[in-house]
């Protein structure tokens, strides 16, 4: 997923360097720019909080002896029913065995004993539907995903689709596209429920599962899948998405929040204004035709600072929401994490932007809007020479908004800023994006998974939100459910070769591995079930 870009270990240290944000503004809102005033980044002034400490919530005290135990005798097959998933594509980008998959996925909700199993049909790839009835007092929602990511075959150690189980330095692992990203800790927490049905005859709780096969997409279709279910998922008491958060040392972070984001196309073609409309013509006649390729490039300067680093779209930057009293209190306890250097070095950047450090960082990690080009191509880029001038010219985009930001609204103030430069006849084309969302950690979901972390004695740190991107609004906005990605375990190559999730952990790894995550799932649903 967006998210999950990084590495675990990465993702560990970035949402662990979330912390302090000082500096003032001059009301506590966002000072985004008007026509005619110097453009500046949001600043903010956190307020004063106690520091968050996740140790001080109380330890999850019970003890499913009998369901662990099946767990351990059953170990062997758990791990070969990951392996039935991963060795199942499911690239939604290429629409490769993404139904075949969407079918394993219901079929094994039935197997286990959901009561009702759909394939939910989209304008796109299908959802999954799935609904436990234990006749219980609470009602979990799981949220999956069971897309994945393309693949590069000859860039693995091992076949990304054939899912073995290989030795590592942090133990044994399973190689395989999906393994941790997102498939293997899914089907982890699958493990799980089947072995307290197995154990028990039912569940502490009641589940909803509502899966996609768009996320590596950007998830444009899900809120049909949400559509048809919409009065029913209302009534649950929380969301979790079953994630791998520990890092190999088994340090665990839970991340209560993601910004928004709006992902387009900027595209330049001839036409009225210049150059060639049909196809591209000889490079010589630069001399007297105008270029598509430079007037994309025009157009995207006009958008930023002269570094880059400062969006000029009038506006652009206004209704950020300033930090609250919680999200002070959150990153206060946030604060001996952070490591300019250590995260340097993991993503092998010299620098951050204008020297930035501490808590300059995070300030603008969690609460500045970026706009970034991912990719821009236009013409020849083949080997060897071949002088032409190209007709069109694109870029793909990505801007991610913090909370109070609009999706739709940004990109129609960028819209607005190019109309206003003379440059109207640039074509935008929006392909996903979504608000931000976050989540309290007063919710008893959230306290109850710290809870169970407590007990494990891997006390995690709590991030208010991260710098990525998760369709996570559809349930704490939409829906008003409280949601939080999280479980045990330790993986890394999500969107990369050689992607893995930690199996049997080698004596000196602190993280999970299969056993004990299954068995952390296993108490997270009896904690909410047992909350207060």
């Amino acid at each position: 997923m967006k998210i999950r870009i990084l590495t675990a270990a990465a993702a560990f240290i970035l949402s662990a360097t979330l912390s302090s944000c000082a500096n003032e503004a001059e009301d506590g809102a966002g000072n985004g720019a008007a026509s005619g005033e110097a453009a500046a980044r949001p600043d903010f002034t956190l307020p004063e909080a106690e520091a968050f400490d996740a140790a001080s919530v109380p330890a999850y005290g019970g003890d499913h002896g009998a369901v662990y135990a099946y767990i351990d005798e059953n170990l062997d097959s758990h791990v070969g029913k990951i392996q039935r998933w991963l060795r199942q594509p499911s690239i939604s980008a290429q629409n490769v065995g993404v139904r075949e998959m969407a079918e394993m996925m219901r079929g094994d909700l039935e197997a286990i004993g959901f009561q009702e199993t759909a394939l939910v049909e989209t304008d796109g790839h299908p959802g999954v539907w799935g609904f436990y009835d234990a006749g219980a007092e609470r009602t979990l929602m799981l949220y999956m995903m069971y897309d994945v990511q393309p693949v590069n075959e000859e860039d693995w150690q091992s076949p990304p689709f054939e899912a073995n189980v290989i030795d590592h330095p942090l133990g044994k692992v399973i190689m395989g596209r999906g393994a941790t990203n997102q498939k293997g800790p899914e089907r982890a927490l699958l493990n799980a429920i089947e072995s307290i049905i197995a154990v028990d005859g039912t569940l502490p709780v009641n589940l909803m599962v509502a899966a996609e096969g768009e996320e590596e997409l950007g998830s444009p279709h899900y809120p049909q899948i949400i559509d048809q279910y919409e009065d029913r998922l209302k009534t649950a008491d929380g969301v979790i998405f079953p994630f791998n958060s520990q890092n190999p040392q088994g340090d665990a972070n839970l991340n209560l929040g993601v910004k928004g984001i709006v992902y387009f196309e900027a595209e330049a073609t001839g036409g009225a204004w210049g150059g060639p409309t049909e196809a591209e013509i000889h490079g010589s006649y630069k001399a007297v035709v105008d270029s598509p390729v430079w007037r994309l490039v025009k157009a995207l300067s006009t958008l930023v600072s002269e570094d880059a680093n400062t969006i000029l779209v009038p506006g652009y930057y206004d209704g950020v929401r300033p930090p609250t009293e919680e999200e002070a209190s959150l990153i206060a306890g946030l604060l001996k994490k952070h490591d300019d250097e250590r995260l340097q070095d993991i993503f092998k950047v010299e620098q951050w932007i204008e020297g930035m450090s501490g808590e300059e960082v995070l300030r603008n990690l969690i609460y500045t809007p970026t706009l970034n080009i991912d990719g821009i191509y236009g013409g020849y880029t083949g080997e060897g020479v071949k002088t032409i001038l190209p007709h069109m010219a694109t870029a793909k985009m990505d801007s991610r908004l913090p909370v109070g930001l609009d999706p739709d609204e940004a990109l129609g103030k960028i819209r607005a800023h190019l109309d206003a430069e003379g440059y109207e006849d640039i074509v935008l084309r929006k392909l996903s994006g979504y608000p931000a969302a976050q989540t309290s950690v007063e919710t008893t979901l959230v306290q109850a998974v710290i809870g169970v972390f407590n007990k494990y004695g891997h006390t995690p740190t709590v991030n208010p939100r991260l710098a990525g991107s998760a369709p996570f609004y559809q349930f704490t906005d939409r829906l008003g459910l409280p949601m939080v990605p999280t479980g045990f375990g330790f993986g890394t190559g999500a969107h990369a070769p050689n992607e893995i999730m930690l199996i049997e952990p080698a004596g000196d790894t602190g993280a999970a591995g299969l056993a004990d995550i299954e068995k952390a799932y296993v108490d997270m649903l009896y904690a909410l079930a047992e909350a207060p």
